[in-house]
């Protein structure tokens, strides 16, 4: 199970919406066959490990990442394949949150006089599809805040410079996640004042779907987001009306999402309902200040990933990672817990999830 997890991060940034899965043959205490879900579309872990085997399935173990699917969808079942080639036991890391499969496979196999063992390695393979579960259950994206700040927790200096806080090594880190994420979200200060491309900079990585909150679509025409728009799938999410400005940001490729004002700002719940509805199951939030207190405050926030290198910026008006107005007393601070700590060269990195 351990190397049909390792197998299944191959598919990292390729197969969203869509789970990651390995899958791993063992006939007489020897593997004779390995695969896992490879790209969106093609086949599953299960199809592409029976058809790697060196000799017949037959009387074999399959050991898989996650329950095998019983529905046609854009390939056929894969039930359908292990009872074919004749699997006589499955042993299943997680059960699949799927109405359309949720406990379904593993019934067929079962009906079909195949042994099934579950729960093996559970914890780590519901680990590896934290995006798919929340996104198959919520119809809403996995939305993971990431910054990165000093050890005075500034994310820029008084003059508003942030190039860069984190070494090399921690940086290559980030875009690792990038490819991973279907999205990346900013606020439009950020555009305005950084101009940045949000792209994945990792050799044969792919390019997140890029979103603007731009309540007023104030979002520069001269924008770089805006001029590769047609290259990169770009949103503006915003509250205007105005036709004209609409339509100019349409003609150069983006693509407009008018949301609902809730205060100052749109709606951010609304707007994770209407990129649910788009596919995109996984968000990375590396806004400013103001944008990260929305996201916390509206309740979209699922994990958090702060990086923290070893210098200081001081200054009173240098910019914090969260700001907004705030709360009012420490009771009513936002929570998290399962913590998690990597090391990346001199920097290290904070993981929490959002209770």
């Amino acid at each position: 199970m351990g190397m049909a997890i390792d197998l299944a991060q191959k598919g990292k940034g390729q197969v969203n919406p869509n789970p990651l899965v390995g899958a791993v043959i063992v006939k007489d205490g020897t593997i004779i066959g390995s695969g896992y879900h490879e790209k969106y579309g093609e086949l599953h872990a299960e199809r592409n490990a029976l058809a790697a085997c060196t000799q017949t399935p037959a009387g074999a173990t399959l050991y898989v990442t996650l329950e095998p699917c019983c529905h046609t969808g854009k390939t056929p079942p894969c039930t359908e394949a292990i009872i074919e080639n004749k699997i006589s036991r499955v042993v299943v890391g997680a059960k699949d949150p799927n109405p359309l499969v949720g406990g379904k496979g593993i019934e067929i196999l079962r009906n079909n006089g195949i042994e099934v063992i579950t729960g093996v390695m559970e914890k780590e393979c519901l680990e590896l599809n934290e995006v798919f579960f929340h996104f198959i259950k919520n119809k809403t994206p996995f939305v993971l805040m990431k910054y990165a700040m000093t050890l005075d927790g500034k994310i820029a200096t008084y003059s508003g410079k942030s190039k860069w806080i984190t070494g090399e090594v921690a940086r290559a880190a980030v875009h690792e996640t990038r490819n991973e994420y279907r999205g990346i979200m900013v606020g439009v200060q950020t555009v305005i004042q950084d101009d940045p491309l949000l792209t994945c900079r990792r050799e044969g990585g792919r390019d997140p779907v890029r979103i603007i909150c731009d309540t007023h679509l104030r979002t520069p025409l001269s924008a770089r987001i805006v001029a590769s728009a047609r290259r990169i799938p770009t949103y503006l999410a915003t509250c205007s009306q105005d036709e004209k400005k609409i339509k100019r940001f349409e003609i150069m490729g983006c693509r407009i999402l008018q949301i609902s004002k809730e205060g100052n700002h749109l709606c951010l719940k609304e707007l994770m309902d209407r990129l649910g509805a788009e596919k995109i199951d996984s968000i990375i939030l590396e806004g400013g200040g103001t944008l990260n207190f929305s996201a916390l405050k509206s309740g979209i926030v699922n994990k958090l990933q702060v990086y923290i290198a070893p210098k200081m910026f001081g200054g009173a008006t240098a910019k914090s990672p969260v700001e907004g107005v705030g709360i009012e007393a420490p009771s009513q601070a936002f929570q998290f817990s399962d913590r998690k700590i990597k090391i990346f060269g001199d920097d290290i990195c904070l993981e929490y999830y959002r209770r």
